[in-house]
């Protein structure tokens, strides 16, 4: 694992004279933050936001370190505040080439027990902050990447696949899969590529909220055909990737980047 995390830092500057914006840090261990620093190392200048002032003191020490120019907080259900961070990107970069969206929620009483019982505000809410909020993105990154760009948000096996205690997230996942499939195919002809990343199960403070999550970690990296969990640097190495120039013909995918869990019957 240390050679490969070594390996990560020594990225090739693919992304030198990017601008990316990265959505949903929450703090070192998160998937958005594995995505930051590939991608920074891969030469992009990075934007990124915090959910609010109690997350700030998480995240901003970690923006310190990426000498990140734009820093706003975001909560994405405040469309003033979504307003403000694409107006910023415009007045200080003119541009845009790379969006990553990282984000997901659902309330308690909404991800724990059947789907069939999941209140109608938890799921609204889910489905707001888990896949509108992507398309809203998309909507505003649009305009901004004038010569073309790379759009991704984060997925899971559970979109596809009924996993254990997933809940209603599931649904919701697969409608974040779709509405990838469809933005990529309208914004194809911009040069605008979209994907949806599929990591295998990490320790993120999103996970947190997954009844025995750490059971189902153990069992993945069991039965893996890699016989271990995947980390946030290969994840953001994964998006440098289809952020670059050799990704250049593919758009609408799902990558899974899951040690090869999802092959397994």
């Amino acid at each position: 694992m240390a050679d490969a995390k070594q390996q990560h830092e020594r990225l090739p500057p693919v992304l030198t004279g990017k601008k990316a914006l990265i959505v949903g840090v929450a703090n070192e261990h998160s998937i958005a933050w594995g995505c930051a620093q590939a991608m920074r190392r891969a030469g992009a200048e990075i934007a990124m936001t915090y959910l609010n002032d109690r997350a700030r003191p998480h995240v901003e020490p970690l923006a310190r370190a990426l000498d990140v120019e734009i820093f706003l907080p975001l909560e994405v259900r405040d469309l003033t505040q979504v307003d403000g961070l694409f107006a910023s990107i415009a007045e200080r970069w003119g541009g845009l080439d790379i969006l990553v969206h990282s984000i997901a929620f659902a309330p308690r009483d909404a991800l724990q027990g059947r789907v069939v019982d999941c209140p109608r505000d938890g799921f609204l809410a889910a489905m707001e902050v888990s896949c509108w909020s992507f398309l809203d993105q998309a909507h505003r990154a649009e305009p901004l990447m004038r010569q073309g760009g790379t759009m991704m948000t984060m997925s899971y096996l559970g979109a596809n696949e009924v996993v254990d205690n997933y809940g209603v997230m599931g649904p919701v996942k697969a409608a974040l899969e779709s509405s990838v499939r469809y933005v990529a195919t309208e914004l194809g002809p911009k040069g605008i590529r979209v994907h949806a990343v599929s990591p295998g199960p990490l320790a993120t403070r999103a996970a947190s909220g997954i009844k025995d999550f750490d059971d189902l970690m153990t069992r993945v990296s069991a039965r893996a055909p890699a016989r271990r969990l995947v980390t946030i640097e290969e994840v953001g190495a994964a998006c440098v990737f289809l952020a670059s120039d050799y990704a250049a013909a593919m758009t609408g995918e799902t990558l899974y980047v899951d040690g090869g869990y999802h092959i397994l019957g």
